[in-house]
């Protein structure tokens, strides 16, 4: 990003205590004091920071205004101005910048949404919308956004997005108006009703992403894990579940019961579902039936530990079948 005079000095005034930034303001006409309050404001909602820059911008300037103080904008913008320009003329200011923010970028308040609002937005915008609002975004962001997306829209908004098909200016406006609308009707609605349950969400996502191919569904997990190292984790670990043996399909599921002796997998069918037992018969052979009946015959009452730690250890074949070969799924509603 190559910066600008009045984004170095934005830069230059970050670095710096409110105080001493306000000394250096002094004598400074109003209206480039609000031009660099709107650049500082804007360098800040677009997360740019590089420590490096601002060291060099800080040392061509003056090497002892440097600072190790963490930045905190809003008491920093606040007090600067109001030692600058003076109370009533802070105020005014401050009522300005977050319009000439959106009038610069528009995208701002999206890029601040939580990634599910914005996915479950996207969902119901024009394909070509949803491409825009995707590049919009950084590019972590617009990885989890797409994870949380319908295999339709994700796979046409990347398809728009992979196009040479340009976007006006005014074209990119009017969209990032309307979708900031239908997040705050989202959000509102939201904030009204009962709480969403976390882990249902986090299935969801973890449902979307093993449909996708491999080296697409990793990457995408992949950025999930770095942006919250739990959060990937309980998607990798909801990717397949019991309940999801149903869904496996036939091929799939024969290669990886090649892997589980009779005894565990008896163990694991005690009491299951009859979805599940039957599914799990069907796609033995006869030899590893008998074997199958032999051990249920002579199994007396489990443990409930016991039944749910010997299905835990199924899954975990299935998981170590999918990431060795991949397993097909015939998707049925998410549990």
């Amino acid at each position: 990003m190559a910066l600008t005079g009045k984004q170095k000095a934005a830069m230059l005034l970050m670095s710096l205590d409110a105080g001493t930034a306000s000394e250096l303001l002094k004598g400074v006409d109003a209206q480039v004091v609000q031009e660099l309050a709107v650049e500082l404001a804007h360098l800040d909602a677009a997360g740019y920071r590089s420590n490096k820059q601002n060291a060099e911008i800080a040392r061509q300037f003056c090497d002892s205004l440097q600072t190790k103080q963490v930045f905190h904008l809003n008491s920093f913008l606040n007090e600067m101005l109001k030692n600058t320009v003076g109370v009533e003329k802070a105020e005014q200011i401050q009522t300005q910048i977050q319009d000439l923010l959106l009038k610069r970028d528009p995208f701002i308040p999206i890029r601040s949404a939580n990634t599910q609002a914005i996915a479950a937005v996207l969902e119901y915008e024009h394909p070509q919308a949803a491409a825009v609002v995707l590049s919009e975004l950084p590019a972590k962001k617009s990885s989890e956004v797409l994870g949380l997306l319908g295999e339709g829209i994700r796979l046409t908004a990347i398809s728009r997005m992979t196009s040479s098909e340009t976007v006006t200016a005014e074209a990119k406006t009017r969209i990032a108006e309307a979708v900031c609308k239908r997040l705050e009707a989202f959000t509102s609605a939201r904030s009204g009703g009962a709480a969403a349950d976390p882990e249902q969400s986090l299935r969801k996502v973890a449902v979307i992403l093993r449909n996708l191919g491999k080296e697409l569904r990793e990457g995408l997990l992949g950025a999930i894990q770095k942006a919250d190292d739990q959060a990937g984790a309980k998607v990798a670990d909801l990717m397949i579940i019991w309940d999801d043996v149903p869904q496996v399909a036939d091929r799939s599921l024969q290669e990886a019961l090649r892997a589980i002796d009779a005894k565990q997998l008896a163990l694991a069918l005690f009491k299951a579902d009859e979805v599940i037992a039957e599914k799990i018969r069907s796609n033995i052979s006869k030899q590893a039936a008998a074997a199958l009946d032999e051990q249920a015959s002579l199994m007396v009452t489990p443990e409930k530990e016991d039944v749910e730690s010997a299905r835990a250890k199924v899954i975990k074949t299935l998981a170590e079948t999918d990431k060795k070969i991949g397993l097909a799924f015939t998707e049925g509603e998410i549990g």
